[in-house]
């Protein structure tokens, strides 16, 4: 079926839609209907403010999951295996991401040790492994929506790339609910009426499975009864309810919640998720499910203002790569878009091409702000159309005569003290980096003159030179190399004015030193703990004395730079202390991808990591622990080289290599070290005669 023509519009509202859902329902998880109704009597808006909402794990499956479109091939060639790797990939094992309750308590933890001892879905998550109790719980619905969102008006294909997806981690109505809410959001690029959307849900599942048998009972009670919403959560707790199924959180009553709030929400986007969140139980994950599919059905023009505003684009996540986890929901909305046009086998229209490879915030999308904040002063912000931009839509900016200078700028990195709570384990790796150049285009109203600015996490404003802006300008502020990464970029104005952003951007490559001891270790709660400006996976990682030690019983990973990184050079001088295997990283893209390059045994070894290691190259090394050495890995193009101590190895990897990604530094099998210092420098690429 070919894409709709107001595709990116209608996907936008729908991921818009299911972060606002999760936000509305989160601090009330878990409450019943009667202590919402208790406490709050009948709910019209957000119940909650927040400075910024923590990550959720409603949003870290869908955005992340997705990528094995990119990861592995974007068609419905790809298999439930290559999606739990996938998962194995994004996903930092026992902490955050998702709810780490226990094997055979919580349905992901269980998969995901499954899948961590070489058991490849859909094995991981089937009912004749884990059982059906495990097997049916929420998570197959509630980390689904993107499979609908990249398969707009096709219900069908949809449902199956969602049976596949939800099969790594569950099974039965586990997998029902999955095909259901994948095809309901498909439907809704197409469909107008709420029901039409249901049906086309119900139409992708068997007759007699107990989902669609819930289904069938609530929509005739709602035929029945269709003027009180009351009196059909009543039969649903009487006849669905949790008391009926075994397990933390059973798919059925949640979908039966979901069911009922689309029925007598009338194709409402507040209606439904209002009444959605009444009903208690798990309320971010049900209204974001029902805030996915009305935001498609409505598009981002039907979603109330006062719903998108809070959010101000903004989008926290808790994947294992801290260079992932600060997005934004204008951007995701161009990758998913771009997703749905491969998978579909059209070519990528021109704009949105075009959005996807310019600069890295340009406001081409209704309501998108990209985070953008103000210091100094109390500013509106508004995305409006724009004759002459890059994406024919700027963000205005009415700024007013503070007395003193007003910062409008984008927060590039974010600390425990910027969040309220820790909902599933958020971590941050600056998005700018000392080394590049910030560039911003610009105009005013009235004649004045502004300047970039970036401010260093310690507090340090780098300022570029005051330029008139009355005309569109375009501003550039090379940041020189440091051992202080960016926490904010952005104009600093004076007196009132209003201005019209055309985009924000940087680029080349960093150069800068992570400086270990003003690093040091980011709280965010007993159980949480940073390298600050980096995240981690599995081992122990702490800062003593200016120096950050690591340990693991089988593997622990440390990784920081960006995701986007390319030619570079890392170097770490380090001391390992026990074990055997001390490793530096690069293009880093997950745990089952990138490159390992060090010391193993009695070598220099580099590897490559997939869901085995390949060896690329390795060459005898005399080495003894409870020495310093200083080890350098160099990334350009498809060659990898490794030196140290006056020793030098190389090769290039000549299948399908990394071209890009993060950096860190991995101990395995009982190994400990103390990292002193890590550096990255800018690469040249490779060289004909290299290549």
């Amino acid at each position: 079926m070919a894409i709709p023509k107001d595709y990116l519009l209608k996907l936008y509202g729908g991921w818009y839609g299911k972060i606002i859902g999760i936000r509305h329902g989160s601090n009330v998880e878990g409450w019943t209907y009667e202590k919402i109704k208790d406490t709050y009597g009948e709910v019209e808006k957000y119940l909650f403010s927040f400075k910024n909402f923590a990550a959720d794990d409603d949003s870290n499956g869908p955005i992340f999951f997705i990528r094995a479109l990119e990861d592995h091939t974007c068609t419905e060639e790809i298999t439930p295996k290559q999606m739990g790797e996938t998962l194995l990939n994004y996903v930092p094992c026992g902490q955050g991401f998702f709810w780490w309750g226990g094997y055979g308590v919580s349905t992901e933890h269980t998969a995901y040790e499954n899948l961590e001892k070489g058991i490849d879905a859909p094995l991981s998550g089937s009912a004749a492994l884990n059982g059906s109790a495990v097997a049916e719980q929420i998570g197959g619905q509630i980390f689904i929506d993107t499979w609908g969102l990249v398969n707009p008006g096709d219900p069908e294909r949809a449902a199956r790339y969602a049976a596949k997806m939800a099969s790594v981690t569950h099974d039965g109505n586990g997998v029902f609910g999955g095909m259901f809410v994948a095809a309901c959001v498909s439907a809704a690029f197409t469909e107008r009426d709420i029901q039409d959307i249901i049906r086309a849900g119900l139409s992708v599942i068997p007759a007699d499975c107990e989902y669609r048998r819930m289904a069938d009972a609530v929509d005739a009670f709602y035929r029945s009864h269709p003027e009180n919403w009351r009196d059909c959560f009543a039969y649903v707790k009487a006849n669905w309810g949790y008391d009926r199924y075994p397990g933390n959180c059973h798919i059925i009553p949640n979908a039966a919640v979901m069911m009922l709030s689309m029925l007598y929400g009338a194709g409402d986007f507040s209606h439904t998720v209002n009444i959605c969140n009444m009903c208690g139980w798990d309320t971010d994950c049900n209204v974001g499910n029902v805030g996915c599919i009305l935001g498609v059905l409505n598009g981002i023009e039907g979603i109330r203002k006062d719903w998108i505003a809070p959010i101000n684009d903004f989008l926290a996540c808790s994947s294992v790569l801290g260079c992932m986890n600060l997005r934004d929901i204008a951007n995701d909305a161009l990758y998913l878009a771009s997703l749905g046009y491969r998978a579909a086998g059209e070519k990528i229209p021109e704009r949105l091409g075009a959005l996807l490879t310019g600069p890295k915030f340009a406001f081409a999308l209704p309501e998108s702000t990209h985070t953008f904040r103000a210091g100094g002063a109390e500013v509106p912000f508004e995305s409006i159309p724009c004759p002459g931009t890059f994406g024919g839509r700027c963000l205005r900016a009415a700024v007013p005569d503070a007395g003193k200078p007003v910062k409008l700028y984008r927060q590039t990195y974010y600390r425990p003290c910027d969040f309220d709570d820790n909902r599933y384990s958020p971590s941050f790796t600056p998005e700018v980096f000392p080394g590049q150049t910030v560039l911003m285009r610009l105009k005013a109203e009235k004649k004045t003159k502004a300047r970039l600015f970036a401010s260093d996490l310690y507090g340090r404003e780098i300022y570029g030179e005051w330029t008139g802006t009355a005309d569109w300008t375009l501003l550039r502020l090379t940041l020189p190399p440091s051992g202080a990464c960016i926490g904010r970029v952005g104009v600093e104005t004076e007196g009132s004015n209003t201005f019209f952003i055309d985009y924000l951007t940087w680029e080349g490559n960093a150069d800068y030193t992570l400086d270990f001891a003003k690093a040091g270790i980011e709280k965010w709660t007993w159980n949480h703990r940073e390298v600050g400006q980096t995240s981690h996976s599995k081992g122990i990682w702490e800062c003593r004395e200016g120096k950050i030690y690591g340990s693991g019983s089988d593997h622990a990973e440390i990784f920081t730079g960006g995701r986007d990184f390319s030619d570079y050079s890392v170097t770490f001088r380090f001391c390992p202390e026990t074990g055997r295997r001390h490793l530096i990283c690069v293009r880093t893209q997950g745990m089952l991808r990138g490159y390992l390059a060090g010391f193993l045994d009695d070598a220099l070894v580099i590897l490559k990591n997939g869901r085995k290691m390949t060896e690329l190259a390795k060459m005898k090394f005399a080495w003894d622990n409870g020495r310093e050495y200083e080890m350098t890995v160099r990334a350009r193009g498809s060659r990898i080289t490794l030196c140290a101590e006056g020793a030098c190895l190389s090769a290039r990897d000549e299948e399908a290599p990394f071209l890009t990604g993060c950096f860190g530094f991995s101990v395995r099998q009982g190994s400990r070290c103390r990292l002193i210092s890590a550096v990255c420098r800018p690469e040249e690429g490779e060289s004909a005669a290299e290549t």
